[in-house]
């Protein structure tokens, strides 16, 4: 136990919730204990809390138990490597396969039940008794979490879609076991024939089996699509174990060994050679390189490195062969620490209760009040016990709506599917619900708003030098380079004069730059510097050239051949051609424009300028970037965060929407709630309104899907319902609501051509959430 006040930390894993108000129910009991701070995530099925001595894991688990659900402690630590290489697929599996019975047991069981109830010439002389076999199952067993999520609701004095579902349905069976034995129902040749007949009945010849089975099967349906999509809450945990390096070359007594990377202690001195990740965080004890650090930082320029200069593991040597010491393993490494913000920021982040939740919590105690109101009304009438319960078991079994189950889902797989058309992948229903009320959209810029990769800008060369010849030579000397920047000039050099020149002597100078002799010339590229040690000055337009670069926030070479200075050449990050488009979309949506960097102040500003965004945040830290969203947070705004790279995953999980590029990181991609697969952000403004569509879908689906219903309720408290006006409210709401769905297949993007790009671009990790949403 810590000692002092210092409170202590866990996360327990809880079991049993159903709905976000499972979530606030268990986060509010555990609260009232003293000392205790609780957060519950439904999404996750995690809660973090914070508790003070004298308080155990034992009390807290209890409490959790009190409130109807179950929790466990945390499991022993176990590798890193090893959770990751586990990866989700087995865990995904094994939540999901319970569900997944229930649901193949209810559809195999109430497809028959429906058939013989809707279709006259399937009542076979015994058909109810039939029915009753197939139906019991679907009841008891499929519908069994309805029932027992009902139950914990009604101890809390609580009502929510799993009343609903549990109420109507054990009315319809309990109704059908009464009308099959002590009413006439059970009689040989008992028909449902198709008579939509207005008279009051004692009920005893009516069973409602088919509208037990088919509401359960319905929304177990429903459930398993919305549980498929948040089972992979937890995916982008994984994707940031996945970044760091497996295995290690380790210097013990002289030579190399090659060991996992879990193995590392601090105080190893560890080999990286180029193009290589760094296994973990460290300082550099010989070598020099530049490191690509642009995953973990956001910077598109990479970082010069030498002796004792800090390294971050999971970012990749770009130049030579480096020798590195250890200081910092396993959990304490930045990568780890970016890994604990995105859980964090997952964590905290409030799940919008269901819609149909909240519709049923009012609805619920509506419709049983009107039952007990139909029971002492009939009675006070005269017209005996058994028609009144008729009338007042006939309003639950009313109430209870199949559509219900399909409102939500069919929309959202609709929905999703077209998304998936247009390169935009929506994770699961939560994701709309923020859609409608976002004010302000963040955006990263390396990779989101830019390109993230270096690029040729220009080349401004001295009085009487040519500049197709400068850039043929300079360009075959940086091609021998691995240096990303040397890669870039070389990239555009070839593409604008072709083919370049063959370099002899090539030679690297530490932190200055490159030189050698290209088809007999003599060529230096580089710092200022390395062209002062030859006698090599810039003149004044050459040196105007390399500060308005530098002052723009571009990265300039200088480039000296045959003994005097020749040009400076120069490459940045370039902004995407659709982006300043983008932005106009997104101002459009009623959305005001956030660019969010680690990169400095000059470039950011430079960004903002070209695509008309005002408001800049520049040279912030990966745990800066979630401040920042919770700072906008704060200020009462309603926050989407559009980034591409490990750097964005909190922020994107912290945000109130997150929306990754598909061409970026996988852990970006996991820890956000949309993925535009393309690349492209004109997508984030049509994946805005893809969800605010299907949202608005969702919502007019729940409204008819109670509507059927509601609009029979009187005919049920007038003791005029029979079977066949129940199954035809079913089958209208549910037909209606299926139609209404399928109108989001004409969903247009805003841009013309060009726009059905799903799978055509992104990452693999974009490919794997498109097929675990569809």
């Amino acid at each position: 136990m810590t000692s002092g006040n210092v409170p202590e930390r866990v996360e327990l894993a809880i079991g049993g919730m159903t709905c976000a108000s499972c979530a606030a129910r268990i986060e509010k009991r555990l609260n009232k204990m003293e000392g205790v701070t609780a957060t519950v995530n439904y999404a996750t099925e995690k809660a973090r809390v914070e508790y003070p001595e004298g308080v155990s894991v034992d009390d807290l688990i209890t409490q959790v138990e009190k409130a109807g659900y179950t929790a466990e402690p945390p499991r022993p630590a176990e590798a890193e490597t090893g959770k990751a290489s586990e990866g989700t697929g087995q865990t995904e599996d094994d939540g999901l396969r319970p569900l997944r019975q229930r649901l193949v047991t209810s559809v195999v069981l109430a497809v028959p039940v429906i058939a013989m109830a809707m279709v006259p010439a399937l009542q076979f002389e015994y058909w109810q008794w039939l029915s009753l076999t197939l139906a019991a199952p679907v009841v008891v067993y499929a519908g069994w979490p309805f029932h027992k999520a009902a139950w914990t609701n009604l101890r809390h004095g609580a009502a929510t879609m799993d009343t609903l579902v549990s109420v109507g349905t054990l009315a319809a069976f309990g109704w059908s076991l009464w009308a099959l034995f002590f009413g006439t129902a059970g009689e040989p040749g008992m028909k449902h024939g198709f008579e939509f007949s207005m008279t009051r009945s004692d009920g005893s010849m009516n069973i409602y089996l088919e509208a037990a089975a088919g509401v359960i099967a319905f929304i177990l349906a429903g459930r398993y699509f919305e549980a498929r999509s948040k089972r992979r809450a937890g995916a982008a945990l994984t994707a940031l174990l996945e970044l760091g390096a497996k295995e290690v070359s380790v210097v013990r007594d002289g030579r190399e060994e090659r060991i996992a990377v879990d193995r590392l202690t601090v105080g190893d001195v560890f080999v990286v050679r180029p193009g290589e990740k760094i296994a973990t965080d460290g300082v550099i004890e010989e070598g020099s390189s530049a490191v690509d650090a642009s995953l973990l930082t956001g910077e598109s320029v990479p970082v010069e490195v030498a002796p004792g200069d800090a390294v971050t593991g999971a970012t990749v040597n770009a130049g030579g062969r480096l020798l590195v010491r250890a200081t910092r393993v396993g959990s304490d490494t930045k990568l780890a620490q970016m890994a604990r913000l995105v859980e964090e920021a997952q964590t905290g982040k409030a799940q919008v209760q269901r819609l149909a939740d909240r519709i049923s919590g009012i609805f619920v105690p509506i419709v049983i009040a009107i039952a007990i109101a139909t029971l002492g009304f009939w009675i006070g009438s005269g017209v005996g016990l058994a028609a009144a319960f008729t009338a007042a078991v006939a309003v639950l079994i009313i109430a209870c709506p199949c559509a219900l189950g399909l409102a939500t889902p069919t929309a959202l797989m609709v929905g999703t599917g077209r998304g998936a058309q247009l390169g935009i992948l929506i994770k699961g229903p939560e994701v709309l619900e923020s859609t409608r009320r976002i004010d302000t959209v963040v955006l990263d810029k390396t990779g989101t708003v830019t390109t993230g990769k270096m690029a040729l800008v220009d080349v401004v060369t001295a009085d009487g030098a040519d500049a197709e010849q400068v850039l043929r030579l300079a360009g075959a000397l940086e091609n021998a380079s691995e240096h990303p920047i040397a890669q870039a000039i070389a990239a555009g050099a070839a593409e604008r004069v072709g083919e370049l020149g063959n370099v002899e002597d090539f030679a690297n100078i530490e932190g200055l730059g490159v030189q050698g002799l290209v088809d007999g010339h003599g060529v230096l590229v580089g710092r200022p510097r390395l062209l002062a040690e030859w006698s090599q000055r810039l003149t004044p337009d050459l040196e105007r050239a390399m500060t308005d670069a530098q002052a723009r926030g571009h990265t300039a070479v200088a480039v000296g051949i045959d003994g005097s200075a020749q040009a400076v050449i120069t490459v940045a990050d370039q902004i995407k051609p659709t982006s300043g488009e983008a932005i106009e979309r997104l101002r459009a949506l009623g959305l005001r424009p956030v660019l969010l960097t680690g990169d400095n102040e000059a470039v950011a500003r430079t960004v903002a300028d070209t695509v008309g965004i005002d408001e800049v945040i520049a040279e912030v830290l990966p745990a800066d970037k979630v401040d920042v969203v919770r700072k906008l947070q704060d200020e009462g705004r309603t926050v989407a965060m559009v980034g591409d790279g490990v750097n964005d995953a909190a922020a994107l999980a912290q945000a109130d929407l997150g929306l990754a590029m598909g061409t970026g990181t996988d852990a970006a991609i996991e820890a956000s709630d949309l993925t535009l697969v393309s690349g492209d952000l004109r997508a984030a403004a049509d994946a805005i309104r893809l969800s605010r569509r299907t949202l608005r879908t969702i919502k007019g689906n729940l409204f008819w899907a109670f509507a059927y219903n509601v609009a029979a309720l009187p005919l049920a408290a007038a003791g005029l319902l029979n079977p066949m006006i129940a199954g035809g409210a079913m089958a209208f709401s549910s037909v209606f609501v299926v139609s209404n769905s399928l109108r989001l297949r004409g969903f247009k993007p805003l841009k013309g051509e060009g726009a059905e790009v799903a799978g055509t671009a992104g990452s693999q990790a974009s490919r794997e959430v498109q097929a675990a949403t569809s």
